[in-house]
C-alpha cells in the first residue's frame, strides 16, 4: 500500500491563534504557561485535522513559536554566550531574547542575525557557532509533544533539521570551518534518535534542503559519513530534500538512509532519473501536492505521475506535499467573501490533505474509489483554464512591444548624479527612513471602519491626512533629510498594490507566516496584470504639499509583488514580472508629473526569488533587472530612483543588483553585523548606497555611540559622497516611542559624523 503523510503544517492557528498568545506575552499581558496551553491546543487540533483527512504519518515537532530553525538551535544548546544571563532565568525567554534581542533592567544585548529561508518568504533566526562549540541535547519539550500525540492516536513521525543543513544555515563569529563542529555534533543526533525509539517512533522526518544547493564537495562529501553515522537499528530515516532537484543521486545508494523525499514541484524533471536507478526496497516519497502555492491539485496528471512511480515501488512508494504546508494559508473554508468562482480553483494547507488522501487512495484502491474527486477535479481545470477573466489581450500585447529602449535611463548614473544633486540639494550622509511608520491600532481600526463602511470617505481621508500631517512633523523635528508620508493608508506593501491593479484576488484570512509573529496575507494572481488608475500619486502628492524637503513616493516592485503573492501557475513567472512592470512604470510616471523627485521602488524579493542552482541564476536575473528598469526608466535624469532590499544575502549577487542602475539602493546591513560590507571590498559599487544602521526588527533602540560607530565602518568602505543614512527596513511593527529614539539617534550619529569629516575635509585641503 503506498502511504500518506505530511511534512509540516501552518503554525498559525486559523484565526492566527498564534500570533495573539505571543504577542501578548511579549507585551506581558500573558504568562508562559497561558502560551503553553495556546500551543497544545494549536498542536492537538492540527493532528486531528491532519488524522481525520487521512494522513497515515503526521508530522510532530513542526511547531515554532518563532522559527523552526531557531527551535534547532535550542534543541542542541546552540546558544551564544551573550544571552547566558537570560538563560539562568527561562528557556522560553532565552529563545525570544536570541530571535529579537533584549534590553531591560540594565541588559542590554542585540538579537541573532535573521535571513530569508532558501527562496521563501519566511525568514529564519541564523544559528551563531563558536570554534569551541558545545552541543548539549535538549529534548524533553519534543519528546513530551510526541507523547501527547501518541495519546491521541496519532502515528507520529518527529521532523527535526539535519545535522549538515542546520551547520550550513549557521555562521561562525570567528574564522574557521563550520564542517569541524560536525563530529561533536552528531553524537547528540544519535542521542536523539535513541529516545525516539524508546517513543516508539518508527519514522524520523530529517530535513536536509541543502541537498538541493550547488554544494561544494566538502559538503557533499561530509554526507556518506554523516548518515552512516546517523544509521539507526529501531528508527528508520526519511532523508527529506524540498524547493529543487537533489544535487546528488548517490545519496540515494551511498547510505542505509531508508527513504528519500523529493520535490516534484519545484523539479519534477528528476523523478524519471530517480526511479531508474532507485532501489525497491527503500521508500520513495513524491512531493506532488504544492506546499508553497494555492491552487487546487491537477489529481488526474498527478495520479498518472504516481502510478509511474507505483509500478516499480509498491509499497515503498509515499505520497506527500512538497514541502512543509507552513507556506500555505491554513483553511479555505474560512473565506466567506472570494469570489466564487476563484474559489473553486484553490486549495489551502487544509485541503491539500485531503488531496494527498485522495491521490493516495486511488493508488491503492483504485480510480474508481475516487471518481467523484477525479470528476470534480477535472471540470475545475478545465474551467480555470477557458475562463475569460484570466487573459487580457492587451496586456500582453504591450509585454510583446517592449524594446531596449524601454529599459534605459536618459543617460548614465554620472550624468544623473549631477542633475539629481541640483534638483534636491542634499548634504553629506542624506539621512532618510525606508518608508512605513508605525501601525497603531487606531490606524488599523480607522481603515477596517473606512472598509466595513462604517464612516465615509470623507472621514477616512480627512484622519488619514491629519496622519500623514502627523508623520511629517515628527521626522521635521528629527530634522530628517528625505521624508516619507509614511503610508498609513496601506495595510501591506504587496496588498495594498494588489488591491489597485487588474489580475489579482483577495483572501480575508489566507494568513501565512512570515517571522515570529508576523503574518502575511499574500495577494492571488490569477490572471493578467494591469493599472486602471493611479495607486498612490495623490496621498504622496499631498504628502509633498505639505513640507518644501524632498517627500519619496513609495512602490513596491514587480519582483516582490510576483514574489509576495501567490503566483498563477499557467504562465512564466518572467511574463507576469514584466506585466507588473508596466503598471507600475505608468505609476512612476505619473508621480513624476505630480512633482515627485523621489521614488523608491522596494524589491526585498529580488535576491529571495532567485533560483538556488546556479545554472538557473542567469535567466532570473535577467528578467528580473529588465522588470525593475522597465518600472523605472521612463522618468527623466532629475528625478532620483531608490530601491530597498533586505533580510537575504546579497553578497554573491552584488553585480546584479549595480545592473538595476538605481541611483540609491538601501540595504539592511545592522542585524548582520555589517557582513554586507564585504561585498563592497571587492566590488566598486557605482550609485549610492544606504547601508542600514537600526535593526527594525527588534525592540532594542541602537545609541547614537552605536550607530556612530556602524557608519565610521561603512565609510572605511565607501566613500562619503556614496553613502545614505536609514534603519535596515519599514518602521510599520515597531511603536512610536522606539521609533522617535532611534531615529533621533541616528540622525545625532549623522550630524557628529558631518562635522568630523568637514573638518578632515578642511584640513586636507589646508595641507
Amino acid at each position: 500500500m503506498a502511504i500518506s503523510h505530511n511534512l509540516g503544517f501552518p503554525r498559525i492557528g486559523k484565526q492566527r491563534e498564534l500570533k495573539k498568545a505571543v504577542e501578548n506575552y511579549w507585551k506581558g499581558n500573558s504568562s508562559e504557561a497561558d502560551l503553553l496551553v495556546c500551543q497544545h491546543r494549536l498542536q492537538q487540533e492540527h493532528w486531528q485535522w491532519q488524522q481525520q483527512a487521512g494522513i497515515e504519518y503526521i508530522p510532530v515537532g513542526d511547531f515554532a513559536f518563532y522559527d523552526h530553525v531557531l527551535n534547532t538551535s535550542l534543541l542542541f544548546n546552540v546558544i551564544p554566550q551573550r544571552f547566558q544571563e537570560v538563560l539562568k532565568t527561562s528557556r522560553l525567554e532565552t529563545y525570544f531574547c536570541m530571535a529579537r534581542g533584549i534590553t531591560n533592567a540594565g541588559y542590554s544585548t542585540e538579537a541573532c542575525e535573521m535571513t530569508k529561508f532558501f527562496n521563501t518568504n519566511y525568514h529564519y533566526i541564523v544559528p551563531e557557532f563558536s570554534h569551541d562549540q558545545v552541543f548539549s541535547l535538549h529534548a524533553d519539550e519534543l519528546i513530551q509533544q510526541i507523547k501527547q500525540a501518541q495519546a491521541l492516536g496519532i502515528k507520529a513521525k518527529p521532523v527535526i533539521l539535519g545535522p549538515l543543513s542546520f551547520l550550513y544555515l549557521g555562521k561562525t563569529k570567528d574564522d574557521f570551518n563550520k564542517l569541524e563542529l560536525l563530529d561533536k555534533l552528531l553524537p547528540e543526533y544519535s542521542k536523539l534518535f535513541d529516545l525516539f525509539a524508546q517513543a516508539g517512533i518508527d519514522w524520523v522526518q530529517i530535513d536536509e534542503p541543502i541537498f538541493t544547493l550547488d554544494l561544494a564537495d566538502t559538503w557533499l562529501n561530509a554526507f556518506k559519513s554523516t548518515y552512516n553515522h546517523l544509521h539507526h537499528e529501531k528508527v528508520k530515516l526519511l532523508f527529506t530534500t524540498y524547493f529543487g532537484p537533489l544535487n546528488n543521486h548517490a545519496i540515494i545508494s551511498d547510505t542505509k538512509i531508508a527513504g528519500l523525499h523529493i520535490d516534484h514541484c519545484q523539479a519534477p524533471e528528476q523523478l524519471d532519473e530517480i526511479l531508474a536507478i532507485f532501489p525497491t526496497n527503500k521508500v520513495l516519497s513524491i512531493g506532488i501536492v504544492n506546499g508553497r502555492n494555492i491552487w487546487r491539485n491537477d489529481l488526474k496528471a498527478s495520479l498518472a505521475i504516481l502510478a509511474k512511480a507505483h509500478n516499480k515501488l509498491a509499497d515503498n512508494l509515499w505520497v506527500g506535499p512538497s514541502c512543509s504546508l507552513l507556506f500555505s494559508p491554513v483553511d479555505l473554508s474560512y473565506e466567506k467573501k472570494l469570489d466564487s468562482e476563484i474559489k473553486t480553483w484553490l486549495a489551502f494547507a487544509k485541503q491539500k490533505l485531503n488531496e494527498i488522501s485522495v491521490l493516495t487512495q486511488a493508488i491503492n484502491d483504485g480510480e474508481s474509489s475516487v471518481a467523484h474527486e477525479l470528476k470534480q477535479s477535472a471540470a475545475i481545470v478545465q474551467q480555470r483554464t477557458q475562463s475569460s477573466r484570466i487573459h487580457n489581450p492587451e496586456v500582453k500585447q504591450r509585454v510583446v512591444a517592449l524594446t531596449k529602449t524601454d529599459e534605459q535611463r536618459q543617460h548614465p548614473y554620472a550624468v544623473r548624479q549631477h542633475a539629481q544633486a541640483q534638483e534636491l540639494g542634499l548634504p553629506v550622509l542624506p539621512t532618510t527612513t525606508i518608508g512605513s511608520f508605525p501601525q497603531t491600532q487606531a490606524i488599523r481600526q480607522l481603515r477596517r471602519d473606512f472598509k466595513q463602511q462604517k464612516i465615509d470617505a470623507n472621514t477616512y481621508q480627512t484622519q488619514l491626512k491629519a496622519e500623514i500631517n502627523n508623520n511629517i512633523a515628527i521626522q521635521t523635528e528629527l530634522d530628517l533629510d528625505v521624508l516619507v508620508h509614511g503610508e498609513p493608508e496601506r495595510n501591506d506593501m504587496v496588498e495594498y498594490f494588489g488591491e489597485l491593479l487588474n489580475g489579482f484576488a483577495f483572501t480575508e484570512n489566507g494568513w501565512v507566516q512570515s517571522y515570529g509573529s508576523r503574518c502575511v496575507k499574500p495577494p492571488i494572481i490569477y490572471g493578467d496584470v494591469s493599472r486602471p488608475k493611479p495607486m498612490t500619486v495623490a496621498w504622496t502628492q499631498y504628502a509633498q504639499s505639505q513640507t518644501d524637503k524632498p517627500m519619496k513616493g513609495m512602490l513596491t516592485g514587480p519582483v516582490t509583488i510576483l514574489s509576495w503573492s501567490f503566483p498563477r501557475d499557467d504562465q512564466a513567472e518572467s511574463q507576469t514580472s514584466l506585466q507588473i512592470a508596466l503598471a507600475l512604470r505608468d505609476e512612476v510616471i505619473d508621480l513624476e508629473k505630480a512633482g515627485i523627485n523621489v521614488i523608491q521602488i522596494d524589491e526585498p524579493a529580488f535576491r529571495e526569488h532567485l533560483p538556488l542552482r546556479q545554472a538557473d541564476q542567469a535567466a532570473y536575473i535577467d528578467w528580473a533587472v529588465r522588470s525593475f528598469k522597465i518600472a523605472s526608466a521612463g522618468v527623466k535624469d532629475s528625478t532620483q530612483i531608490h530601491t530597498h532590499m533586505c533580510y537575504s544575502e546579497f553578497n554573491d549577487i552584488i553585480e546584479a543588483i549595480a545592473a538595476l542602475d538605481a541611483d540609491v539602493i538601501t540595504i539592511e546591513n545592522s542585524r548582520s553585523d555589517a557582513e554586507l560590507l564585504k561585498a563592497f571590498e571587492r566590488f566598486d559599487y557605482p550609485n549610492q548606497i544606504g547601508p542600514g544602521v537600526y535593526d527594525i526588527h527588534s525592540p532594542r533602540i541602537p545609541s547614537v555611540a552605536e550607530i556612530e560607530k556602524l557608519l565610521t565602518q561603512i565609510l572605511k568602505v565607501l566613500p562619503l559622497k556614496q553613502v545614505w543614512v536609514n534603519p535596515d527596513c519599514g518602521l510599520k511593527t515597531r511603536n512610536w516611542d522606539e521609533v522617535k529614539t532611534a531615529l533621533a539617534n541616528m540622525v545625532s550619529a549623522t550630524k557628529k559624523l558631518r562635522q568630523k569629516h568637514a573638518v578632515a575635509v578642511v584640513e586636507h585641503a589646508g595641507s
